[in-house]
């Protein structure tokens, strides 16, 4: 079961939604990865998790991982490179140890389930469906892993078959990560739809690398890495549209993610037809990002005279045809 909705007296009720029937304050998601389990930036005075609709826990897999070997994360221009490579005490842990210490009434709490099998995204669902946990975000597109993750990921008949297999585990809402790295991002949509998925998460990280120039060696010891950040911004938001393109009409909702890190950013994302907007790389240098975000939402819609943020999903209008050429 989960927690009673969190409080929201803070934000303006305009950005106030419900996604896959949870009550979000704002649509605003703190993204996997960014945010630990949900305690680290509680510790930044003035940042608060009743800023965001919902939050993202780290990757979290069947036994504990050490990750991988350094070096793990590197800017790049309008970016960031990572190779984290899932590092987590594993999900018994996590249910046990961590989730009775965090506080379900600032916000919407959601697993980010991992694994290298079918076997193991099933194994790690169950325990958190058998958790206060509200929803359940399959990561089957981890491009900074050797095995499983992004391989799942690539080809729609393996992401169906990982969240088929989910779905019979869980009663709690699953949503689906997506990759970039993919041929057909709606072909993949559609294969998960009919698998059972909820709602989608678009997108994950863009696979990229960089090279010690000095060395002649990869800058990431993983050799290559997931980018985020500003620079995947125009790739992000063309994949929520294709994917809103076989999502809206079926009523499944997008979390939008991808270099946001303002309101015009997250209003972007909207537009295109995600429902809630993720947020990620933008707080490791603003961590109080999530405010600037909310009131820049809540202006614009007051100054278009909309009422509430749904109304602005999916709005999107064709682009102008070009202007007909004089006949002489």
């Amino acid at each position: 079961m989960s927690a009673a909705t969190p409080a929201r007296e803070s934000l303006p009720a305009s950005l106030a939604l419900r996604f896959c029937g949870l009550e979000f304050a704002s649509p605003i998601v703190l993204l996997s990865g960014c945010v630990g389990f949900g305690e680290e930036y509680t510790r930044v005075e003035g940042f608060s998790n009743r800023d965001a609709g919902a939050l993202v826990l780290k990757g979290t897999t069947l036994a504990r991982r050490l990750g991988n070997a350094p070096h793990r994360v590197c800017e790049t221009a309008s970016g960031m490179l990572n190779a984290i490579g899932l590092q987590n005490p594993g999900a018994d842990y996590v249910v046990q140890r961590i989730l009775p210490h965090l506080d379900f009434s600032e916000t919407r709490f959601i697993a980010n389930v991992c694994g290298s099998t079918v076997e193991e995204y099933v194994e790690v669902t169950r325990r958190f469906d058998d958790s206060p946990i509200d929803a359940i975000e399959l990561n089957i597109s981890c491009p900074n892993i050797k095995e499983g993750g992004i391989q799942f990921g690539n080809v729609p008949q393996m992401s169906a078959r990982v969240v088929e297999a989910c779905r019979r585990a869980t009663q709690k809402p699953l949503i689906t990560k997506l990759s970039p790295n993919q041929t057909d991002i709606r072909e993949n949509a559609r294969c998960c739809i009919e698998a059972g998925t909820d709602a989608f998460a678009v997108i994950n990280t863009v696979t990229g690398m960089a090279i010690d120039i000095n060395q002649r060696r990869p800058v990431i010891g993983n050799t290559h890495g997931g980018l985020s950040g500003p620079a995947i911004k125009p790739i992000a938001l063309l994949k929520v549209k294709e994917v809103y393109e076989v999502a809206g009409p079926r009523g499944i909702p997008i979390i939008g993610q991808g270099g946001i890190s303002s309101a015009a950013d997250a209003i972007e994302f909207l537009i295109a037809g995600a429902t809630a907007v993720g947020i990620g790389t933008a707080l490791f240098y603003d961590p109080l990002v999530c405010q600037a975000v909310n009131r820049g939402i809540a202006e614009y819609l007051a100054a278009q005279r909309l009422r509430h943020v749904t109304q602005l999903v999916g709005t999107l209008e064709p682009a102008r045809e070009p202007a007909a050429e004089a006949v002489c």
